[in-house]
């Protein structure tokens, strides 16, 4: 049986793979994803729709995890470096993230950032 902060790994991992059937099996039929301060996501479609845009924008997508904790209430902190290409332009983003998880499905996943930092690296008309 995998411990959350495995399955945490493992749903990071799939998210360099690209393969969105792979990165969705880690989710719960109804999971809520928020990009802080920006409006929560809920729902698998929603989520799913996100995730596919940003997979369909990116030329590579590959997040380092430099620490990670499971609270005991299950929930797993990850301190990462978030890396994206977009055609020839890198860029790089310090994210602090939460998961919960159910059952081994991703109910909630937080992540906190600089959105500052994130404008001022995206290429135009990427996420517009």
């Amino acid at each position: 049986m995998n411990t959350n902060q495995q399955t945490v790994l493992d749903f990071l991992a799939a998210i360099k793979s690209r393969d969105m059937e792979r990165i969705m099996g880690f989710f719960s039929w109804d999971p809520v994803f928020h990009n802080i301060p920006w409006e929560p996501l809920a729902g698998f479609e929603v989520v799913r729709d996100f995730l596919q845009t940003m997979v369909d924008s990116s030329t590579e997508l590959d997040w380092q995890v430099h620490n990670i904790a499971e609270t005991d209430a299950g929930a797993v902190l990850t301190e990462r470096t978030d890396r994206f290409r977009f055609g020839d332009k890198p860029i790089e983003v310090p994210v602090m993230g939460i998961f919960e998880l159910q059952n081994g499905k991703i109910t909630a996943w937080r992540d906190y950032f600089d959105t500052k930092q994130v404008s001022e690296q995206l290429p135009r008309n990427s996420y517009d």
